[in-house]
């Protein structure tokens, strides 16, 4: 032990400064909520409101949930509506009558804002018998568990003597004629003969400037990096936002749309994302990548919303972040490493691919933030090369210690990239590193994030 008063003093100051750092992190997180609860109780009005309770991973879960209050709410019924995160039994039971839009994540798992309503009520029966509801379930059929949270969580509320107001509605990748139905329902809670439609906003249009093929040569395929500028509109998103493009017609027949982590912020002035050139068993183009990488020609224009997806949102530049992902994942990770700062948190990166001279995906970029302190420290591994063969989870094995030092220091986890494997991998290495009870506390305190696909 020191006597040294000044060293003292520098360790009062740091101490100072860290309970500083975690109430500002407290407060934005209470302000958020706390204007989110007030939206909720305006809609409630007055007499008997219905709970409209959401667990959503990217955010389109969140989004139907308040179009459904909204919709309650102009057929003359009050709507109180909650995240699974702050749902409980004493809620539910209360509530007398709930709709519940609940997403599913790969094969069957809820998502991450579900965790503690699945540890610490569904592990149960309970005694819901003055309840009645009406489900939502959201997933997608390429899965085998379609909608296989959605259905864990009707025959929970069964099974505690919840009365079904209709059989549950799924939908397939938010297929517009389901959603339909679900309003159709809404409609007969209200007594409403008419109602907007719901099908997904028109897209606005967009133009493609740019598209490069960064990683020719590659042993993964193609992986290409394309810009989109608004065209007469301004839009503005966060870091860890959506992009929703709609695919064209082909032989009569609209596709529908898919999902792209955005790469890039609203000061950039586009919407930039890093594609993977999918192909099929006989060597054809993906449907959607295809077109954006092959066939698309430069100046063409695309449909594309940008979507909210609070659930991959940052924390304030003053909180460090452990940004950790795989292949086309970087993307997402890379809006985050654009949003800091020099002179706040800072971030750590750990990041896989297959080679390093083929696949070492925004190297310049990642340099440049070294250099300045954004990027604290960047860990990388190639599973292709000559003495390496490593995944991003043996990063994460290999960097224990170091992971528990941030966390303790108040750091979030941001994971993005693919499902299988470097998901469960890397969820699996955290575990082993920090301990499942303290993952599982992440995930439900909102400093365990993902946007994996």
């Amino acid at each position: 032990m020191t006597g040294d008063p000044t060293r003292w003093l520098w360790a009062a100051g740091a101490v100072a400064l860290w309970l500083v750092l975690v109430g500002v992190i407290v407060w934005r997180g209470r302000r958020a909520k706390a204007a989110a609860r007030a939206r909720s109780d305006a809609l409630a009005g007055e007499g008997e409101a219905i709970l409209v309770a959401y667990a959503s991973q990217t955010g389109f879960a969140e989004e139907l949930a308040w179009m459904t209050a909204k919709a309650l709410g102009d057929g003359g019924v009050g709507a109180r509506v909650l995240s699974f995160a702050d749902l409980d039994v004493a809620t539910l039971k209360a509530a007398g009558r709930a709709l519940l839009i609940v997403s599913t994540t790969g094969e069957g798992d809820p998502p991450d804002g579900a965790a503690r309503f699945v540890r610490k009520l569904m592990g149960e029966a309970a005694d819901l018998s003055t309840l009645r509801f009406g489900l939502l379930a959201l997933g997608d059929r390429s899965y085998d568990q379609f909608c296989g949270f959605g259905h864990a969580v009707d025959g929970w509320l069964r099974r505690s003597g919840a009365e079904p107001l209709f059989d549950t509605v799924e939908v397939d990748d938010g297929e517009a004629g389901t959603v339909r139905h679900w309003q159709h329902q809404l409609n007969q809670i209200t007594g409403s003969v008419s109602a907007p439609d719901w099908t997904p906003p028109a897209y606005e249009p967009w133009r493609l400037v740019e598209r490069t093929l960064v990683n020719p040569g590659s042993p993964g395929g193609e992986a290409w990096h394309l810009a989109f500028q608004p065209v007469g509109h301004v839009s503005d998103w966060s870091a860890g936002d959506i992009a929703e493009v709609g695919l064209p017609e082909r032989d009569g027949v609209t596709p529908g749309a898919r999902e792209y982590s955005i790469a890039s912020l609203p000061s950039d002035g586009r919407v930039e994302f890093l594609i993977r050139l999918m192909r099929h068993a006989d060597g054809s183009p993906g449907l959607a990548s295809g077109w954006l990488t092959q066939d698309l020609e430069i100046g063409g224009e695309i449909g594309m919303r940008v979507r909210t997806n609070r659930s991959f949102h940052g924390p304030a530049d003053e909180t460090p972040m452990i940004l950790i992902g795989n292949g086309t994942g970087i993307a997402g990770l890379r809006a985050h490493l654009k949003a800091r700062t020099a002179t706040g948190g800072g971030a750590w990166l750990l990041f896989g691919e297959r080679t390093r001279a083929h696949d070492a995906f925004f190297d310049t970029e990642l340099q440049a933030g070294l250099a300045t302190g954004v990027l604290k420290r960047l860990d990388r591994s190639f599973s292709r090369d000559p003495g390496d063969g490593r995944y991003v989870q043996d990063l994460v094995a290999g960097a224990s210690d170091e992971l528990r030092d941030w966390i303790d220091r108040g750091a979030t986890l941001h994971v993005c990239g693919s499902l299988e494997g470097m998901a469960s991998g890397v969820h699996a290495a955290l575990e082993a590193a920090l301990g499942a009870e303290r993952v599982l506390e992440m995930l439900e305190d909102g400093r365990y994030r993902r946007d994996v696909y």
